[in-house]
């Protein structure tokens, strides 16, 4: 067995600094994409509570035109659901309930479907008796503006188009209550 020279091994090894360069990089990299994350949270997208809603333009399920700007002037609640969602068929009565008690009130509701089909949402609707006016959202554009994590998710918004409630998750009968009521409490250009 002969001995390589320390000259014969050199020639065959990968320099020192390549090492510490690929030793490095990973974190690095990893340094990088951190920064960027943390930068994105910083301003997180979606409806802010105490800030105005972000407008849209969807067709709802008929095909008729749904504009959050043309409901200014009315306390809405936007609903995000779906017909695969249980907790959202456990909300829809109290929904319904709301709709028919603030009529007076100008109250509207819209549900936007979230990463769902049209026929089972319809079939969805029809089967709970929901009469609101319901919106397919192509490309989850809506959804993105909200900063939507998962259906259900509910906004109430004032007459002047400001978000004064969000509730993730499943509403019980005094969320909506309670969040209903900081909606309606708000006069037209107050």
């Amino acid at each position: 067995m002969t001995t390589a020279t320390v000259a014969e091994r050199r020639g065959s090894a990968v320099p020192r600094r390549w090492l510490v360069i690929a030793a490095l990089l990973p974190v690095l990299l990893l340094a990088g994409w951190g920064a960027m994350m943390l930068g994105r949270n910083a301003a997180p997208a979606g409806a802010h509570v105490g800030q105005l809603a972000p407008d849209f333009a969807l067709a709802d399920l008929d095909g008729n035109p749904l504009r959050l700007v043309d409901l200014r002037g009315r306390p809405v609640i936007i609903n995000f659901w779906a017909s695969w969602c249980g907790p959202c068929v456990e909300e829809f009565p109290l929904l319904q309930g709301a709709a028919i008690r603030h009529r007076a009130d100008g109250l509207a509701v819209i549900g936007i479907v979230y990463r769902d089909n049209s026929e089972a949402a319809r079939a969805f609707m029809t089967r709970l008796g929901a009469t609101w006016p319901t919106a397919m959202d192509p490309g989850e554009q809506v959804a993105e503006r909200f900063g939507i994590y998962g259906p259900p998710e509910t906004f109430f918004i004032d007459r002047n188009g400001v978000v004064r409630g969000r509730q993730i998750g499943q509403l019980s009968a005094s969320d909506l209550d309670r969040q209903l009521a900081l909606a309606l409490a708000t006069s037209p250009e107050e």
